[in-house]
């Protein structure tokens, strides 16, 4: 039996329920840990074809991607935007709580 790497798990997953992806990024997003949002974009980057495939869909340059994703990476919103719309996916705002007006 071959063994996988976490990671190529993990897309297996997301391919195969891309609403799982979307509450991943919601729940890394809402902690605010940017190490971790860089390991799930990247997870999902395999689940969607891989790097070289979502910097076409998202028109950025291959190599800019992998170092935007890489662990020391900082991906400007426009660039977030972008790899989350060729991962099918999209930000959202939402208030953080119930907000009481007198």
């Amino acid at each position: 039996m071959k063994s996988r790497s976490h990671d190529e798990a993990m897309a297996e997953l997301y391919r195969k329920d891309p609403a799982l992806a979307a509450d991943l990024i919601n729940d890394v997003l809402a902690d605010g840990d940017q190490a971790e949002l860089l390991i799930a974009l990247r997870q999902l980057a395999l689940a969607f074809g891989g790097v070289p495939s979502v910097a076409t869909q998202a028109k950025l340059n291959p190599t800019q991607l992998y170092r935007t994703l890489s662990p020391s990476g900082n991906p400007a919103l426009s660039s977030l935007t972008a790899i989350l719309k060729a991962m099918g996916l999209r930000l959202a705002v939402q208030p953080l709580a119930q907000r009481h007006t007198r």
